[in-house]
């Protein structure tokens, strides 16, 4: 599709936040024919969506005005409810707004009620996945909400990924996308920690990976974090920064402490210390085998 031209399948997409998920986003869908208009507090990375047709939007409310779908992909809650107080009274009456920001579970439970008091659908629409799905298409996305909001927003749902898991009312897909990332989290460091325990034993790696991967133990994510982690190759697919960030906002909402939970902060805390915190959440093992400060 041309810079300017319309979308072929008619509908308009907002994108507020093209960081590395909402330009792989926005990316992935002018590429499949939506009309897409993007905004970032960061010009700078609008320009690379420009050259493959998105449009940039001078202010949130003007990349809105006319979206079927508004998509909200930024870093905090804070964020999320303060750009949600310029754009939602610019949205269509009948426009959906998929708000794919990790967040957690109490600042969504406020973001639905922002947004049912200006009187505009919310749909909790966080997605399991970095960025490469994102551009691929094969994010699994976690929806909960109204259900006639997610059948309007569909279609964007299907070009952005291969499975949408509907769970309820909304907040419950912020809660569990949490909890998905604790367990991704956990798995990298137990991989890098694998890894260590193989240097540490004079054990080539290749074989240990070779029975993890020719038997029943095999994950395909793990395999890959490997691979980044004995190349000290770590492009951000999901920055340590915000893995840490999404393990704190777990542990603030369980009731009882976590020590899992309590030991993997504390790793990711020392690898962003020192200094990693826009590198994969991989670079773990950069510091797993050092001493805590």
């Amino acid at each position: 599709m041309k810079k300017g031209q319309p979308g072929r399948t008619g509908l308009r997409v907002a994108v507020i936040g093209t960081g590395l998920m909402g330009s792989a986003m926005a990316r992935r869908m002018v590429g499949q024919g939506l009309d897409v208009y993007a905004w970032n507090r960061s010009v700078d990375k609008l320009e690379p969506l420009t050259a493959v047709g998105v449009k940039a939007a001078a202010s949130p409310e003007e990349a809105v005005e006319e979206a079927d779908v508004v998509i909200t992909m930024v870093p905090t809650g804070d964020v999320v409810a303060s750009l949600a107080d310029r754009f939602l009274p610019a949205m269509r009456t009948d426009a959906v707004w998929l708000q794919m920001s990790t967040v957690g579970g109490a600042w969504t439970d406020r973001l639905v009620r922002q947004a049912a008091e200006a009187g505009r659908p919310m749909l909790d629409c966080p997605v399991s996945g970095s960025s490469e799905p994102a551009a691929h298409g094969t994010l699994t996305l976690i929806v909960s909400g109204a259900e006639d909001a997610l059948e309007r927003a569909r279609p964007v749902l299907d070009v952005l990924g291969t499975h949408t898991l509907y769970v309820g009312a909304a907040g419950q897909a912020s809660r569990i996308k949490l909890i998905v990332n604790s367990w991704m989290a956990a798995s990298v460091v137990a991989m890098a920690d694998t890894l260590l325990a193989c240097r540490q034993l004079s054990v080539d790696p290749a074989l240990v990976l070779q029975v993890l991967d020719e038997g029943p133990l095999r994950m395909p994510y793990a395999m890959q974090k490997a691979e980044e982690i004995r190349a000290h190759h770590y492009p951000p697919g999901f920055p340590l920064a915000l893995a840490l960030k999404d393990l704190t906002l777990l542990a603030d909402e369980r009731d009882d402490p976590s020590r899992l939970g309590s030991l993997l902060r504390q790793a990711l805390q020392q690898v962003v210390d020192a200094g990693h915190s826009r590198e994969d959440i991989a670079a773990v093992a950069e510091q797993l085998g050092k001493p805590i400060p």
